[in-house]
Parts: C-alpha cells; sequence; structure tokens
C-alpha cells in the first residue's frame, strides 16, 4: 500500500503535516476527511514513488535523524502495546499517529505495510539498517521465533536507556574540559594574532636588539596574522586527511590499534568494548539467539577491529566445541578477571546473568574513570594557560625593563 504525504486543515484550522497510507490519493483523501481533516494537499511520499516500501530504505537527512531516546521510547510503547492484546498492525498504527519525527513517521510507515502484507516485524526493520542495528533486528527476529516479543522489546528499550543513560554521564563529564579547551585555544589565538601586533609595534620603532621570548612572539605574531587562513586551511586538511585514512581498512586498523595502545586512554576503550560487548552478548542469549549467532552480531557492535578478529578467532574455537572463556584467555583484549567470570557464568548454566554482571561492573570503571581523567584535565589545562600566558606577558615586560634600565 502507497503512503502518501499530507498537508490539511484540523477542526480548528492549523495546518497539519503527516503520512498516511492508502490505496489511492483518493482513498487518502478520504481517509483524511474520515478521520476530521480537510486535506490541502496529498502527494506520493518520496520513498514510495521509487518502489515497493517493503523494498526501499528512507534516506534520512542530517538534521531530521531518528535520535536513540525516540527509538527506545518506540519500542516501549510498542512492547506495552502488545503486552495490551492489540496486533502488531494496529499497535504500529497507534505509534504513528504518535510520533512527530517525520523520518520517524516514514520508517514506521513502511513497517506497518510491510508487516501488513504479510512480512514478520523482523524483516520490516532488516529494510532500514540506518535506524535498526543488527543487534535490534536479530533480538526481534529471536523474540518472534519463541513467542516472546513483547519481552524482547521491553529488553530492548531496557538497553536503549542504559546506553542512552551512559553516554549522557559521559557527554556531560567531558563538555566542561572540552569548552575549556576550545575556549583557550581561542582566546590564545586572538591574542597572538591581533593583540600583541598592536603591543609589540612600539619595539620594533625601537631598533634596538630585543630579548629572544619578544622575538620569538613577535615572530608566531606576525605569521599568524598574516597567514592565519593558513593554520585553519591546514589543521582543516590535516582532520580530512585523518578521517579518510581512517576510513579505510588498513587506518582503521591502525587507529583502533593506536588506541588500545595509549597509556590510559588503552586502558579506558578495553573497559569499554568489554562492557558493549558483555552487555550485547547477554542480551543476545537471554532472548534466545544461539551463541555463534550472538558472537558473529556482537564483533560488529563492539567498535574495534582487534577486537572483531579477537572475537572471530573465538567463534572458530566455539565452533570447533571449545568454552568461550578458553577461546579468549590470554588474549589481552579481554581482561583475565572478565575471563573469569565468564568461566564460571559457563560452568554454572548462567553465563547471561554473568554477562550483565561483567558490563554492570565496566560501565561503572568506565564512568569512574571518565570523571578521573576529566578531574585531571582541569589542572592541566590550567597550568597550559598559565604558562602560555606567562609567555606572552614576560615576552612583552622584558624589552620594558631593558628600556628602563637604559634610561637609567
Amino acid at each position: 500500500m502507497p503512503v502518501y504525504e499530507y498537508r490539511a486543515l484540523d477542526r480548528a484550522g492549523k495546518n497539519q503535516d503527516g503520512i498516511i497510507d492508502a490505496d489511492s490519493p483518493i482513498a487518502a483523501r478520504q481517509k483524511l476527511r474520515e478521520t476530521g481533516f480537510f486535506p490541502v494537499s496529498v502527494k506520493t511520499s518520496v520513498s514510495s514513488a521509487k518502489g515497493s516500501d517493503s523494498t526501499k530504505t528512507v534516506r534520512l537527512p542530517f538534521f531530521n535523524r531518528i535520535k536513540l531516546g525516540e527509538l527506545s521510547v518506540a519500542t516501549r510503547q510498542l512492547a506495552i502495546l502488545l503486552g495490551a492484546g492489540i496486533t502488531l498492525v494496529a499497535s504500529l498504527e497507534a505509534m504513528l499517529m504518535q510520533v512527530t519525527n517525520p523520518a520517524f513517521k516514514r520508517v514506521l510507515a513502511q513497517i506497518k505495510e510491510s508487516v501488513n502484507e504479510g512480512n514478520s516485524l523482523a524483516h520490516a526493520l532488516s529494510n532500514h539498517p540506518r535506524v535498526f542495528s543488527n543487534v535490534y533486528i536479530n533480538m526481534v527476529r529471536a523474540g518472534e521465533a519463541s513467542g516472546s516479543l513483547e519481552l524482547v522489546l521491553h529488553r530492548l528499550a531496557d538497553l536503549s536507556e542504559q546506553e542512552q543513560a551512559l553516554k549522557g554521564r559521559l557527554k556531560a563529564a567531558m563538555a566542561y574540559p572540552v569548552l575549556m579547551s576550545v575556549v583557550g585555544v581561542v582566546v590564545v589565538f586572538f591574542l597572538v594574532a591581533f593583540v600583541v601586533p598592536n603591543v609589540t609595534r612600539i619595539f620594533n620603532e625601537m631598533h634596538q636588539a630585543l630579548p629572544l621570548p619578544t622575538v620569538l612572539l613577535i615572530g608566531i605574531s606576525g605569521f599568524l596574522m598574516k597567514f592565519w587562513w593558513l593554520v585553519f586551511a591546514m589543521v582543516l586538511a590535516l582532520m580530512v586527511l585523518f578521517w579518510r585514512l581512517k576510513n579505510t581498512q588498513k587506518g582503521r586498523y591502525a587507529w583502533d590499534r593506536l588506541k588500545l595502545a595509549i597509556p590510559l586512554l588503552g586502558a579506558f576503550n578495553i573497559k569499554t568494548a568489554v562492557a558493549r560487548f558483555a552487555r550485547t552478548l547477554g542480551s543476545l542469549l537471554q532472548n534466545g539467539v544461539p551463541l555463534l549467532t550472538a558472537l558473529n552480531i556482537v564483533k560488529n557492535v563492539v567498535g574495534n577491529t582487534l577486537f572483531a578478529e579477537v572475537i572471530d578467532s573465538a567463534m572458530d574455537a566455539v565452533e570447533k566445541g571449545n568454552a568461550l572463556a578458553n577461546a579468549i584467555t590470554g588474549n589481552r583484549c579481554f581482561p583475565p578477571i572478565a575471563v573469569q567470570m565468564i568461566s564460571a557464568g559457563e560452568q554454572s548454566g548462567h553465563l547471561e546473568e554473568m554477562l550483565d554482571k561483567i558490563a554492570d561492573m565496566y560501565e561503572r570503571e568506565v564512568e569512574s574513570q571518565v570523571l578521573t581523567m576529566t578531574s585531571m584535565l582541569e589542572p592541566v589545562m590550567i597550568l597550559f594557560m598559565g604558562v602560555t600566558v606567562g609567555f606572552i606577558v614576560v615576552s612583552m615586560l622584558l624589552p620594558i625593563f631593558d628600556l628602563n634600565q637604559m634610561i637609567r
């Protein structure tokens, strides 16, 4: 069934924009009138115009992305509606009326149409890989197969909320240091490039030997004043070059390897990846996904190619009959305590619960380490700013002291 974008007037005469599924534009207008809207314009949705909704994917505009919070709320609502005994199609229709994000509306409309055509929910979700991750799709597929879709959706909502909360705490902890760094760099650049030249111009007119710090400051200031655009262009070019190299296979591998080798940051990245690995694997196993299938999914969400290689090797070992703990033993990507807890979980038959405990433990450690690192960054930034500003002040005062001695 095609999907149409409409603009209509409600009973109060206010403009209302949205989407609606119908057999034809005429049917769409009739459907709008039945719901109390007066249609102004009805046109085929961009996603529908190119083909069937079950095979096309909505291209999301950059400024109209579907946020993790929106997906979490929608997942929770769908679980509640299904738990109340409402059919899947009716539940999707109810959600469609509540969503305000136009991009999300289009996605839900296509999912509803695909399900209405007889496809499974997992199949409908798989047509939108930019919105729904492999973990999400496979957990829904497992829930449909086991008849526990409602429970799986509740679990997915919990996972999304936990991930969102962790990201929020990390962003809040890093906001102040990042803001101070940006402000500090901008202030120093402004002082050196625009303020210092006006102050040191008198020293150039004196035609006398200047102290080395003053000569350096005048040289740096003159260069930045004339070629600040070149500095900006070089920084931008380096950022673009780094981004392109990082997106290549070799560049990605080298960057991931470097992230694990940097002191302090390496341990932080390892804990973050292990927490993501444990949380995702535990959730998949709890919802009936086989271990090998779950590992194949997890390797794509840990966010590190070195971890993905370790998980690949572990999959081969598990397929041959080895335990998961034995397959990852001795690898620096997995700390010994995590391996021991996985081994205990396998021996006791409670691997899923143990993985959740590992995720909780490392998420707490990651949050604590972020707070520690940010508390260390603040004095380092203050010291750097103090040294920089002190160098500028001393460089400007030294010629004045020399001038006073000459007068005496």
